[in-house]
């Protein structure tokens, strides 16, 4: 097994998407590595971390002038390292770290890392596994990235690496892969958007992330040109969006709002151009997809190089007034797009969309092993490569226990966590099957359509990237867990009372179903794609607050025959009414944060494939349900946690079938 530790901190995007990227990378390219992502100073600062880096994005987004000062100070600045190294217990929390998952090789994307790595092992014998320096600033690079060694430092250009030999790091030490970006860049098959024809809609991402306060004149003056498309992104602000649905309704489909998205891959290459902050990670990935960019914010000091590769590039403008951006869009599609053309040949000669699986071979390779990582890449052309396809196997075998989930939100409506997030935290505690069941509200009714506003269910914008994102984990979660995801949602009928109000679990779904059909045409959906429908805390809850849905239990003569499975068991709520009714049942967690992890439980003896275990579910004969308890601490509730917890012993469930008794 090849452990790699991948260190980020949260001072910044670029840093964390660096890490993720290349952990991605890594458990795509090889079955045999173990990779953990982690930010240290969360962990060993706390509150005090919090505090740090809300002072540093209040700086860089409302007071950029006085953030260049301090950027300006820290780099020219010797004392810096010492200064954090006494601050908290940054060493002592780095080095138990790595006393107890004995990394392979260390991937570092945030420079301080790379110095407390030095002080740990300055008075010891040499350290025990390779370390990759990811330097995510572009030009304008921070001394802190070479003022410490490194086995290897990685590069986001060849401009960078020069400042790097001209600072005295070893050129051989050098690799000018590109910026870490998603590996998704590297899998596409689809080309970039083809250039607009005359007189034909210009497509522009516009990604809200400047702190400004006039976003939405700008976006007017964007609109005010007829041939203007824009997809806007706002983030998690919530009010944000709903203030822009309002002001831009005038536009119809020419103005499209999007909340928070890992859809970026997708969105660069199909849109003709970017308007976004000068910020590390949105540049490389803009490079990545070949869309030419115009920057309306520049940080100063800290992302003066990003705005200097663009225009090295020759690949966007600098515009940081809206109307200089109306300006340069004008101009980029003139004369037949004659300068987006140029702006596109630029980019098309420097993009380098595999950086992050070139960064994981190289961690892999540096490994201690007896052989080359396992790679399952295929050359497409000269520097560029794509992922090999993988068998689709599911496991199958001999029936067995399983433990099972079937009821789980992440963020994408009203949970905590995220998708990949919610994966490594049901992965880590030996989950057999789960399935992500994010809100769906109906937008006929009342209670569907503020759900929405207030970002608590899902978006009908959403969909496929809830798919798309769901059917990559699918894969990351059986190739690093043998954990099978299923996608599902919950379809909300919110009524003004509980006796009109019901919630359904589609299991296992392979497409969007409209919100708007009614409960048994949804019924009809569900099945025609072969997946489950079940009753969702169809009876009286006492033990959580929550709104009761009654509507599916008070009307059961004409939806019993059409339910799978109800649930009898969601979180710390038994129904025993659905037991002495002997209807197929389930027990879930109505997962939303990680305390939910202790509640009532799915156990199925089974074939670990999906076929099998909806059969399971349908027969409802080797079904039990387990009230789930693990010894863990109350910090392995984390998501990031490296602990894995013990399942609750078999003997410890309740009996197959004797709920039903």
């Amino acid at each position: 097994m090849k452990k790699v530790l991948i260190l980020t901190a949260g001072f910044g995007d670029g840093h964390n998407t660096a890490a993720r990227n290349v952990a991605d990378a890594v458990e795509m390219i090889s079955d045999e590595a173990k990779v953990e992502v982690l930010d240290v100073f969360q962990s060993s600062l706390g509150l005090l971390n919090d505090v740090l880096k809300k002072a540093y994005l209040g700086l860089t987004r409302f007071a950029p002038g006085v953030w260049s000062g301090i950027y300006s100070m820290l780099d020219s600045s010797k004392k810096l390292e010492s200064n954090l190294l006494a601050f908290g217990n940054l060493k002592d929390a780095l080095q138990g770290i790595i006393e107890q998952s004995q990394p392979d090789c260390v991937i570092s994307t945030y420079p301080v890392y790379a110095h407390v790595i030095r002080e740990i092992y300055r008075d010891h014998s040499e350290r025990p596994f390779r370390f990759i320096t990811v330097v995510t600033d572009s030009i304008s690079v921070n001394s802190s990235w070479f003022r410490a060694p490194s086995d290897w430092y990685c590069v986001p250009n060849e401009a960078t690496a020069q400042v790097l030999r001209r600072n005295g790091v070893p050129p051989e030490k050098i690799r000018a892969f590109g910026f870490p970006v998603n590996p998704v860049f590297a899998e596409k098959q689809d080309n970039p958007a083809e250039a607009p024809r005359e007189g034909g809609p210009i497509k522009i991402l516009y990604i809200i992330n400047t702190g400004k306060k006039k976003t939405g004149k700008a976006l007017e003056r964007l609109l005010e040109m007829p041939r203007a498309h824009l997809t806007i992104t706002v983030g998690r602000d919530a009010e944000l969006k709903e203030k822009l649905a309002s002001r831009l309704e005038k536009f119809g489909e020419r103005a499209r709002l999007l909340g928070w998205t890992n859809q970026m891959p997708r969105l660069m290459l199909s849109h003709h151009l970017v308007v976004t902050k000068a910020g590390g990670a949105t540049v490389q990935e803009a490079i990545a997809g070949r869309c030419p960019m115009i920057l309306n914010q520049v940080i100063p000091g800290q992302e003066d190089g990003n705005a200097e590769l663009v225009r090295q590039l020759d690949a966007g403008a600098v515009a940081e007034k809206s109307r200089d951006v109306v300006e340069w869009v004008g101009k980029a599609f003139a004369n037949d797009g004659e300068l987006w053309k140029k702006w596109r040949g630029n980019l098309a000669k420097v993009a380098r969309p595999d950086a992050s699986i070139r960064i994981a071979e190289l961690a892999l390779n540096e490994c201690a092993s007896d052989g080359p990582p396992n790679r399952l890449f295929v050359t497409e052309a000269p520097g560029m490569t794509r992922p090999a396809r993988r068998p689709s196997t599911n496991g199958g075998g001999e029936a067995r226990m399983l433990l099972c989930d079937f009821h789980i939100h992440t963020n994408y409506s009203d949970g905590k966590l995220t998708a990949p997030e919610v994966v490594d935290f049901y992965g880590k505690r030996g989950f057999d099957c789960i399935c992500i069941t994010d809100h769906l509200g109906d937008p006929r009714r009342l209670i569907g359509k503020l759900s929405k506003l207030l970002k608590l269910t899902l978006g009908p914008e959403q969909m496929d990237e809830y798919f798309d994102v769901l059917e990559r984990e699918r894969r990351r979660a059986w190739r690093k867990y043998k954990m099978l995801l299923m996608t599902g949602i919950e379809f909300n009928k919110d009524g003004f009372s509980r006796k009109s109000s019901a919630h359904l679990l589609g299991i296992d779904l392979k497409a969007p179903i409209n919100p708007a059909l009614d409960l048994p045409p949804t019924i009809a959906e569900i099945h025609a794609q072969g997946g489950l429908a079940v009753a969702s805390h169809p009876h009286i809850m006492k033990s959580e607050w929550g709104k009761n849905t009654l509507y599916l239990w008070d009307n059961q003569e004409v939806f019993a025959p059409l339910i799978d499975a109800w649930e009898i068991a969601n979180r710390n709520n038994i129904f025993t009414p659905v037991g002495l009714k002997r209807l197929a049942f389930l027990a879930n967690s109505d997962f939303h944060k990680p305390k939910h992890i202790y509640s009532w439980k799915t156990l199925l003896h089974s074939e670990k494939d999906p076929e099998a275990i909806k059969e399971c579910i349908r027969k409802n004969d080797h079904v039990a349900i387990t009230l789930y308890r693990d010894n863990l601490p109350a910090r392995a509730l984390q998501p990031a946690s490296l602990e894995v917890p013990q399942l609750v012993p078999l003997d410890a469930a309740v009996p197959l079938r004797s709920l039903s008794a």
